[in-house]
């Protein structure tokens, strides 16, 4: 239920109360007398799902923007008048109590702070998470995307777009270019000091070595974060959800992946830095095309009949070069998607090949302990490097031909020249072995 306050101009207050009569909605009136060109001010209780065409109306009837409207949320009201109200927008419509296009406006607005707590929230949440991957803490990496405000930009955009509102569109869209270089410029400098200190391990890939796999190295899976979120970030607006869980979520798609950017490029690794900085920019796009497109077909438009089409022109554009920019810079996912399934199968393969050649009598007091497929390291697009197979025994030495026998059967698998090395560990035991 929501509560309204609506200053009448002059010559318009008989045209208002009609419509209010003709909505069947309970009114007060009272004189305005500040000179201001009003002449009163009109008090009603309407069902929330009323506030948008009661305001269309009220627009239609001479009720511009000018004008002061408020908006208040209204706890109980007792009145038959009102049950009847609120059962008549109960029926037919949009399932659930839909958010009104002003009211969203001005809830998008709000979740997008003042730039400079907005710069200084990403610094912090930007060193957070920097430390959080070099660290490899996920804990920490958590409380990254707790602080950062990135909701509000997030949704503003698009809002600003369906609803033809220009200010908070490039609000929205400048807060999100400006936070993600924000966010990559401080972890530059962080990880760079972190490096100069000597903190970067001694002939370790820092890839492997921290949370940056999976940021450097994306596959198409990434995108459900995205798309989630932007559905989501709407959803939380439009229906009254848990606009904190949400803003989580955004941040989980963009703080990490830029925080790697700036990882990768302290190290020098500037090809890992480029999967990073395309998961970023399909994180962007997915959130901002998930939100437009949940948006529209949840209906909110600008106001009035004749503003829908020339509103649906840049919508579709703006649409359109999400989704082809998506596509685009998906190519490399998919390339890196299709690689992990290959070498999901192919360890698959050598394990089960691995365990037929040593059940031979000759290997009886040898057993596979570990199959491994190791990659290349040539981020973002790697490809497979050797098989590694780690053979335990109670002999020390290796197994005479046994690697050659692996690599035959296991090359036969794969159409690809392969290399596989097998590692022997030796395994021995003293005293009592307890449960």
């Amino acid at each position: 239920m929501r509560y309204l306050e609506v200053t009448v101009p002059k010559g318009k207050r008989a045209a208002v109360i009609d419509i209010l009569e003709d909505e069947g909605i309970e009114y007060v009136v009272s004189d305005e007398t500040s000179g201001r060109g009003y002449t009163a001010v009109v008090r009603f209780p309407i069902p929330t799902r009323a506030v948008e065409p009661v305001l269309d109306r009220l627009r239609q009837a001479g009720i511009s923007e000018d004008a002061s409207v408020v908006v208040i949320d209204a706890e109980t009201v007792i009145s038959e008048e009102f049950s009847t109200l609120r059962e008549q927008y109960s029926h037919g419509g949009q399932a659930g109590s839909r958010t009104s296009r002003q009211v969203l406006r001005t809830k998008a607005d709000e979740l997008t702070p003042p730039f400079t707590i907005y710069a200084v929230m990403l610094l912090i949440s930007a060193v957070v998470a920097t430390a959080g991957l070099l660290a490899d803490s996920p804990a920490v990496v958590i409380g990254a995307m707790v602080i950062a405000p990135l909701l509000g930009p997030a949704l503003a955009a698009n809002v600003g777009i369906v609803t033809g509102d220009s200010r908070l569109k490039s609000t929205g869209f400048s807060y999100q270019i400006v936070g993600v270089a924000i966010v990559v410029g401080a972890s530059i400098g962080l990880a760079t000091l972190a490096r100069l200190a000597g903190l970067e391990p001694a002939g370790v890939d820092i890839v492997v070595a921290t949370e940056l796999q999976e940021r450097v190295a994306p596959n198409l899976f990434s995108l459900a974060v995205a798309l989630g979120a932007g559905i989501a970030g709407i959803l939380s607006l439009t229906r009254g959800f848990s606009e904190a869980i949400v803003g989580v979520m955004i941040a989980a798609a963009l703080i990490p992946p830029s925080a790697a950017v700036g990882i990768t490029v302290a190290w020098g690794m500037y090809g890992a830095a480029t999967g990073a900085a395309v998961l970023v920019i399909v994180n962007v796009l997915s959130i901002n095309l998930a939100a437009l497109a949940t948006l529209w077909i949840a209906g909110y438009r600008p106001q009035g009949l004749f503003e829908v089409s020339p509103t649906r022109t840049p919508t579709y554009t703006y649409a359109a070069i999400f989704g082809i920019a998506l596509l685009v810079l998906a190519a490399p996912l998919a390339g890196i998607t299709l690689l992990d399934f290959h070498t999901t199968e192919l360890e698959s393969v050598a394990t089960d090949e691995a365990e037929t050649v040593l059940e031979e009598p000759q290997y009886a007091d040898r057993e596979v302990d570990d199959v491994t497929v190791e990659l290349d390291g040539n981020y973002p697009i790697q490809s497979v490097d050797r098989i590694v197979i780690t053979v335990t025994g109670q002999t020390p030495g290796p197994e005479p031909e046994l690697a050659e026998r692996l690599h035959a059967a296991i090359s036969q698998h794969s159409d690809e020249s392969l290399v596989v090395e097998v590692q022997y560990v030796v395994a021995e035991e003293h005293g009592d072995v307890g449960d």
